[in-house]
């Protein structure tokens, strides 16, 4: 239920607006214009439109990858697609961004700043794609970008009844199916690690205590890389694990003000640094099990699969480090 209804508001506004623009014929022109770009990462073209549905959701994105003619090409815009921001990740982005960089402007600017500090979060994000779709292209996946061969049809008038049923049926519809059958399992298992005591605490706060030390290296606490770690599922539940964690409530809790959740951070010892890494750790760190599901469907393969998990996860650590271990050095915290 609460999955469905974080993910089910944005989609239906991303996607048929997404589905509109593929039917006036404006999108195939947003593949040919940048083709050049992603030919010096010797990666197709069609691979931005890929990324375009990834804004909506991520699995999305990469069933989208079939457009691509080129299978090196297509398991490159796969692998990569996780460092777009899905709509799962923008209310996490959001709500730190609006908390901890807004909130020291003034009310009116508020907004406008929250506004740019998540556009930079994309552009970063879009950088990484680029740079490890040039590093793809250079190693495991070495290669020539193909030639594109793309119609360009004219613009035309959008069928709306059509837009409707693409937009609703075949991506609403089949990323909400996909991300309940892996988030309802989720929901049981951390009820019962919330409820289920080992001496006088829960098994919950046991395995925070122990990914501590790994957390703190990255600028995180061990809660804030649990919520990440069991919200794989669904990129949805990491604020409310988050919640439970830090109130002991044992259950998903969600609250109604922001400044309610800014006290409840603060009181847990959040600073600048937290909330930068946790912003970057959120953009950069492993898919979630519906695009993992996605991946291994469409690739055929598990060692792409893994790959697509262990990139991102390894290239979040090591920002997170690089940037955690930096401000401390320099006594910036």
């Amino acid at each position: 239920a609460w999955v469905v209804s974080v993910m089910l508001p944005p989609m239906a506004i991303f996607f048929p607006l997404f589905t509109l623009l593929e039917d006036l014929g404006y999108l195939p022109r947003v593949a040919f214009n940048l083709d050049h770009a992603f030919k010096k990462c010797k990666a197709s073209g069609k691979q931005i439109l890929t990324m375009c549905m990834g804004f909506g959701c991520n699995a999305a994105g990469v069933v989208s990858a079939r457009i691509i003619d080129s299978p090196r090409e297509r398991i490159i815009a796969i692998i990569t697609n996780n460092f777009v921001p899905c709509n799962g990740r923008f209310p996490t982005l959001i709500a730190i961004a609006t908390i901890f960089v807004a909130g020291y402007f003034s009310p009116e600017l508020e907004t406008p700043i929250a506004a740019l500090t998540i556009t930079a979060l994309v552009f970063l994000g879009i950088l990484i794609t680029f740079g490890v779709s040039w590093l793809l292209s250079h190693t495991v996946l070495k290669g020539e970008a193909s030639a594109m061969v793309l119609e360009l049809p004219p613009y035309r008038k959008p069928q709306i009844g059509a837009v409707i049923y693409r937009s609703m049926i075949d991506r609403t519809y089949f990323v909400l199916r996909r991300a309940v059958i892996m988030a309802a399992p989720a929901g049981a298992i951390t009820w019962i690690l919330a409820n289920i005591t080992v001496g006088d605490t829960s098994i919950l706060n046991h395995m925070a205590s122990f990914l501590q030390p790994f957390a703190y290296a990255i600028g995180l606490d061990g809660y804030i890389l649990l919520a990440f770690i069991l919200g794989l599922p669904a990129n949805e539940i990491v604020i409310p694990i988050l919640l439970m964690s830090y109130l002991s409530t044992g259950y998903m809790i969600e609250v109604e003000e922001l400044s309610e959740l800014s006290q409840i951070f603060i009181a847990h010892g959040w600073t600048w640094l937290t909330a930068v890494n946790t912003l970057l750790f959120c953009l950069l760190h492993w898919p979630c099990a519906t695009v993992l599901l996605s991946t291994y469907k469409e690739s055929g393969s598990k060692k792409w699969t893994f790959l697509a998990f262990l990139l991102p996860t390894v290239i979040g650590f090591l920002v997170c480090f690089i940037v955690a271990q930096s401000a401390r050095m320099l006594g910036l915290v």
